[in-house]
């Protein structure tokens, strides 16, 4: 009888461990430093918006198999620093608390907005100094029926944002060349490029300012570059480039960042670049690190 009790309470505490896990031990830990820093946008011709993401283990010791190790990353973080000049930390940072990644860091919206997520379904939009949030999208197509993967998002016309690939525009048949996505309505319309804007096929880069279209356009020979405004409209630029990127409210040509105000392209200082890692140069000096 006490041999029947004693199997009896065995199988129960084997059972009671199994059921409630109490038998495992689960080591999990942060790794101290950030990994992959990157440069996310520019908020204006001083502060730089930086993204970053903190790393983790974790180990599961259990007495009815070996031991276990996953990983992953997340905890998400936005930083503003001034990339004029060499300061002791960041403007601003905040972070998410996520253990897994969110996939915010898809590129720069606005000025002071990034976003991220999966396009075709939600966007994620983080704006300097607020909590990122959430906009449910319904999809929509005007004239073509093959999608692509949304990797820009830029300002466009009648206040909405126009996304595209990096050749989608240039697609022929009936992929679609772009989307518009209005956060008003929450909608994302994928289009064909109609009459009036089939000249936007040859960019790099493109963009809207209030009623004008820019666009940023390799030239013929290497180190020739132009930024169109409407199609017909050359802007003069300070810099001999092959092809500019907008990031918010400035302009890279060539690792210089200049500002584009009222169809005017100004760099403070033509000798002053960037480039990954996070170093920013005066001529050969570096004059801010951010690493």
């Amino acid at each position: 009888m006490r041999n029947g009790m004693n199997k009896l309470l065995t199988v129960t505490a084997v059972l009671a461990c199994v059921c409630m896990w109490g038998c495992t031990d689960v080591d999990f830990r942060w790794e101290k430093g950030r990994s992959s820093e990157t440069v996310v946008g520019f908020v204006d011709d001083s502060l730089v918006m930086v993204g970053d993401y903190r790393c983790w283990l974790e180990i599961r010791d259990s007495w009815i198999m070996a031991s276990e190790e996953s990983s992953g990353c997340g905890r998400e973080r936005l930083c503003v620093y001034n990339y004029r000049v060499q300061e002791d930390g960041p403007r601003w940072c905040d972070s998410l608390p996520d253990k897994k990644m969110t996939g915010i860091f898809g590129g720069q919206m606005t000025d002071s907005v990034i976003w991220g997520g999966e396009v075709s379904k939600s966007v994620r939009l983080w704006k300097i100094g607020e909590r990122p949030h959430e906009i449910k999208l319904t999809k929509e197509s005007d004239g073509c029926s093959v999608e692509f993967r949304i990797s820009s998002l830029k300002p466009w016309l009648d206040g909405t944002f126009i996304g595209r690939s990096g050749e989608s525009l240039a697609a022929d048949g009936d992929t679609c060349n772009y989307v518009v996505l209005d956060t008003l309505s929450r909608t994302l319309t994928y289009k064909r490029l109609d009459k009036d804007l089939e000249w936007i096929k040859k960019c790099d880069d493109v963009r809207a300012w209030g009623e004008d279209v820019y666009c940023s356009v390799a030239g013929a020979r290497q180190l020739e570059g132009n930024i169109l405004r409407n199609e017909l409209d050359t802007l003069l630029a300070p810099l001999i480039f092959s092809s500019g990127v907008f990031w918010g409210n400035m302009i890279e040509l060539r690792a210089n960042i200049c500002s584009l105000d009222k169809g005017i392209v100004t760099c403070l200082d033509t000798e002053f670049a960037w480039r990954e890692p996070l170093k920013f140069y005066l001529g050969d000096d570096v004059v801010v690190d951010l690493e």
